[in-house]
């Protein structure tokens, strides 16, 4: 299988020769060219998205906001999937009102004090411009002093500060800041020098940093969507590092171990399709769910990803679910019994009907190779396929509900809670909740899970969730993404050891 892997890379450089890192034309805001200075601590990163944007609250911009090191949210994930504290010190919860006393050093860039005023503004805003915080809008907030804020949720919320985790939370000096979208002023150890729309960043020490000392001079954020560019510029010293590693790329990489760090630990971005029960009846669904081969997808994504039992790492307390081994004979049974017989090409017919599954997906985070693989699966067994390949999901296939089977890539344990997934994909009227799920008693055991402060409890809720869906056969957990980073040697604070993909650069960063 490796070599296999090795001799497609291969392959492809041939094609691509010598490829350019990103869209490196940007210029600097006086019109100069981006590029590392000799002497100075610069890294070089490759950046897998690029937005037309840095609003910290719009969309999903805050996320490479943060990644480049330019903003900070009251809290932040640590290594153990735990909540730290980062602009702020402390938060205590007395029923439905939060006290959140913020650090008192905490500042931005331009040396503006991070104030409880300030804070709240900025949730003000991002219920405004953000649907998925659009909640934020009905808390009172008040501000108690310059460094204390009193957040009341008026119902029991015991997930608040998992949501200031999210990076579109980030605080950003609303008064200083004239271009949101191009140059928005906020706390974190670097600050903008260079942006390109939709193209390649760079960043720039903050000398005035309220979190101590920086070690990088700055960094250079090259946009690179396709795996190959990335592998040609790590093996052409153009950048130090990068992460969602191939697993083409990451077999080259292990042949080298004096020249690439790779660092891999277990994620929590997960691969997954929806059944689509509108298109599709139980028994068929049943069939799919009994073909699909997790353990031949991972191994075939060698290093990458590992076989999902559910959303969540089976380790954690709220993963302890179960799911029936692949068994294609009973598939089989199950589809025959559903009225098809097996027509002289080799597929399932009925009615004059080939049973022909259409799959929806996209081509990033590897759902373009698993849905080949799952062509493939389905193939030995009878069931054709058929392709809808998009480049974007969301405005497309996940909107119009067109599939019987969609892949989609998300971040399902955004903030060490399982709420968040569960929320979107399983309440009715959420915004994955596009296959037809109804289950009323889940709904009733989501209201639940919303107000629960037991964690043990909550656990035992979200399995219970879970559960329910696999049972149903309405979506198939395929794979949790590890998250691998490969690194020149030297080259170390870039996230590599957190499980999340919205930290990138911070003020222990450093290129050795």
């Amino acid at each position: 299988m490796k070599k296999k892997l090795i001799s497609l890379v291969l392959i492809a450089l041939l094609a691509l020769g010598l490829a350019a890192c990103g869209n490196s034309g940007s210029g600097d805001k006086e019109g100069g060219s981006s590029s590392a200075e000799p002497g100075k601590k610069i890294l070089r990163a490759a950046a897998s998205f690029a937005y037309p944007s840095l609003d910290v609250h719009k969309e999903s911009y805050g996320w490479y906001t943060q990644i480049y090191g330019m903003s900070e949210t009251l809290f932040k994930m640590n290594e153990n999937m735990g909540i730290d504290p980062w602009l702020a010190d402390s938060a205590e919860a007395d029923g439905t009102v939060w006290t959140i006393k913020l650090n008192d050093k905490a500042a931005f860039s331009n040396g503006n004090p991070v104030t409880a005023e300030m804070v709240i503004r900025n949730f003000q805003r991002v219920a405004e411009v953000n649907t998925s915080y659009a909640y934020f809008a009905d808390y009172d907030m008040k501000a108690d002093g310059d460094k204390t804020l009193i957040i009341d949720t008026k119902d029991v919320y015991p997930t608040l500060i998992n949501d200031l985790t999210a990076p579109a939370t980030g605080i950003v000096d609303l008064d200083a800041t004239t271009d949101i979208d191009n140059d928005p002023i906020c706390s974190g150890p670097f600050v903008l020098k260079n942006f390109q729309p939709e193209g390649d960043v760079e960043v720039v020490k903050n000398e005035n940093y309220w979190g101590g000392n920086v070690v990088l001079d700055g960094a250079i954020f090259y946009y690179m969507q396709k795996d190959d560019p990335k592998l040609l510029a790590m093996q052409g010293d153009e950048i130090d590092c990068y992460n969602s590693v191939s697993s083409a790329a990451l077999a080259v990489y292990q042949q080298e171990p004096d020249k690439y760090k790779v660092v891999s630990i277990p994620g929590a971005r997960l691969q997954f399709y929806i059944l689509n029960k509108n298109h599709l009846d139980d028994a068929i669904r049943e069939a799919i769910n009994l073909t699909v081969d997790k353990d031949a997808i991972a191994a075939y994504l060698e290093g990458t990803v590992s076989p999902a039992v559910g959303p969540f790492n089976p380790s954690a307390a709220y993963g302890k679910v179960t799911v029936p081994a692949v068994d294609t004979a009973k598939a089989k049974e199950l589809i025959e019994g559903d009225g098809y017989s097996m027509g002289a090409d080799g597929f399932y017919e009925k009615n004059g009907q080939r049973l022909t599954i259409n799959v929806a997906y996209y081509a990033a985070r590897s759902l373009d190779t698993i849905a080949i693989l799952i062509k493939d699966q389905f193939k030995e067994i009878g069931i054709d396929t058929t392709f809808r390949a998009e480049e974007d999901p969301d405005a497309t296939y996940i909107a119009d509900g067109n599939f019987d089977l969609a892949l989609y890539c998300m971040i399902a344990d955004k903030a060490g809670d399982p709420l968040y997934f569960i929320k979107s994909t399983l309440e009715d009227g959420a915004y994955y909740d596009v296959g037809g799920f109804d289950d009323a008693h889940v709904q009733e055991l989501i209201a639940q899970l919303k107000q629960e402060t037991d964690k043990a409890k909550r656990a035992e809720l979200a399995n219970e969730i879970i559960q329910a869906a696999i049972d149903d056969n309405a979506f198939g957990y395929v794979g949790l993404f590890n998250s691998t980073t490969v690194l020149r040697p030297g080259v170390s604070g870039f996230a590599e050891n957190i499980p999340f993909d919205f930290y990138g650069i911070d003020a222990s960063t450093t290129i050795g």
